[in-house]
């Protein structure tokens, strides 16, 4: 395991559960009239049934700022950043951070937060719903540094959502160029939308030629499937399967979790 990883979740295949914000001041779905507090009460409320279900990290995200952006608004960020302050003493375990799709104000969040990682699409070209996709890990990674922030581990997703990757490489091979090349913390393989899973095939075939690198299921791990994900992977990212009826924009349902969580114990041995 990579250093950065090891520090934050050691001897552990962590579930890592989101705690999706509502959509932020500016974009289209924003609640005017839940503005700030709703914001706050919203991921507080969230955050405190994953802990209680006993998640080993939680991951703070924009997922509701449809349509997505590469450059978001620098009030996107401040206010993220302001809501995970207003909740930051309530945290208990590790936590992240993910602007979609903007690895630059990830890097900026976690550092005016003290987030322990970051999730991003870092590496790859894409043809996608939001047009061409060309993001910069260098930029992104000199910024992390740049910014005293040396600590924080970055999770590169090498099979975009909403997306279609222009590079004919097979996904094995661009895993492990990616991580020649741009030294990500940890490889995350992604199914084609949120909440969808990849193939365990493809979790596989990444995990075969990075036996030494992370690798964790980043989209669609269910109840059903999370003991054969954690056999395979290093770890999972997790939010739908845990909201409410199972819908990625309904709250977390805390039955959802703990079970979610006591299978997951089950298939760990812990």
């Amino acid at each position: 395991m990579t250093t950065r990883f090891a520090k934050i979740f050691p001897g552990k295949k962590p579930v890592i559960a989101m705690v999706h914000f509502g959509a932020l001041p500016g974009s289209p779905l924003h609640d005017v009239d839940a503005d700030l507090d709703g914001l706050v009460e919203g991921i507080r409320k969230d955050l405190r049934t994953l802990q209680v279900a006993g998640v080993d990290a939680v991951m703070f995200g924009n997922e509701n700022d449809r349509p997505y952006e590469f450059k978001v608004d620098t009030a996107s960020t401040a206010t993220m950043a302001y809501a995970i302050g207003q909740v930051k003493r309530e945290i208990t375990v590790p936590f992240g951070v993910n602007v979609l799709w903007d690895p630059m104000s990830s890097v900026a969040l976690a550092a005016a937060t003290g987030a322990h990682f970051i999730r991003e699409i870092l590496t790859g070209t894409y043809a996608s719903d939001m047009g061409p996709w060309n993001p910069d890990a260098g930029a992104a990674m000199r910024y992390r540094d740049r910014l005293g922030r040396h600590d924080l581990a970055m999770f590169d997703n090498i099979s975009a959502e909403f997306a279609w990757s222009l590079d004919q490489r097979s996904l094995p091979d661009r895993a492990r160029s990616a991580v020649f090349s741009s030294i990500p913390d940890a490889i995350l393989v992604s199914g084609i939308i949120t909440g969808e899973a990849a193939a365990l095939s493809e979790l596989e075939a990444v995990k075969k030629v990075l036996p030494d690198t992370p690798v964790l299921a980043n989209t669609g791990v269910k109840h059903a499937t999370v003991a054969d994900v954690l056999r395979v992977a290093d770890g999972c990212i997790v939010g739908t399967a845990l909201k409410v009826d199972g819908n990625t924009w309904n709250p977390i349902d805390p039955e959802r979790a703990k079970e979610f969580m006591r299978l997951a114990r089950a298939a760990r041995g812990h």
